[in-house]
């Protein structure tokens, strides 16, 4: 799906990552780890075209990225779903109408098939009673479901999540990791970038470490050590919950 062989990429003239060797292969489940500006956001970027390769072996969906034109970029960014950490929800319209808006820009006409997509993708992210809502009568755990909804109408190979939990409350960020994990199990890949460390146990999958602007693949036991915390629990007992802990943050 993506083979990237001694990429480098830059923002500008900031040579954001260097000698990038990276293969993702469907139905993965892949984080991304590391400090604001380590590149994170660049190589998600870089997959859909929104940040040109400037050398190495770039291809994507058989798409060389040094060649590909113009007017094939939006086919390939269709084969791709993006969750945003902001929600970009349109906030004058109801939340059909936002994915109804999404669907005819990318060349869907048939209203019936466009109702139909609509329903199942709000189904598949549990909001089917959210359809004619506004995105301000959504709690944030609500609007970034929908964010999903809207990643999956155009049935992506690939979703790239971007601190999609950024905004949200601990156990809700949760529920939402675990839906993009259970995406992942159907065969869709997923690569998100987090700065928590916890749901490496919870939702084992690869993990990209980003570090002076490098990427490397480790274990979630490099560096990433889990320890045991005495906590207390909603009925005020005590009980021990494993932690993950980052020696590098």
């Amino acid at each position: 799906m993506i083979k990237y062989k001694n990429v480098d990429i830059y923002q500008q003239d900031y040579h954001v990552l260097k000698n990038v060797n990276l293969e993702v292969r469907s139905g993965e489940f892949i984080y991304l780890l590391g400090k604001v500006g380590s590149g994170k956001s660049s190589l998600l970027k870089s997959f859909y075209c929104d940040v040109l390769i400037e050398n190495g072996q770039a291809v994507v969906f058989e798409n060389d990225l040094h060649s590909i034109k113009l007017n094939e970029i939006p086919f390939l960014r269709r084969k791709i779903g993006i969750v945003f950490q902001d929600f970009q929800l349109l906030t004058d319209r109801s939340v059909y109408s936002n994915l109804e808006f999404v669907l005819k820009a990318t060349g869907w006409e048939d209203k019936s098939t466009i109702q139909e997509q609509i329903e199942n993708v709000l189904s598949q992210v549990g909001m089917s009673s959210a359809i004619h809502k506004m995105p301000h009568q959504l709690s944030g755990g609500e609007q970034q479901r929908i964010v999903i909804a809207r990643a999956l109408l155009n049935s992506p190979q690939i979703i790239l999540a971007d601190e999609p939990t950024g905004h949200l409350d601990p156990e809700t960020g949760t529920e939402l990791v675990d839906l993009l994990y259970n995406i992942s199990k159907s065969g869709t890949t997923v690569l998100m970038a987090t700065h928590n460390l916890n749901w490496l146990l919870t939702f084992p999958g690869r993990i990209l470490r980003f570090d002076d602007n490098e990427i490397r693949e480790v274990n979630v036991s490099d560096n990433i050590d889990s320890v045991k915390v005495k906590v207390i629990a909603d009925n005020n007992s005590i009980v021990e919950e494993t932690v993950v802990v980052d020696d590098d943050e």
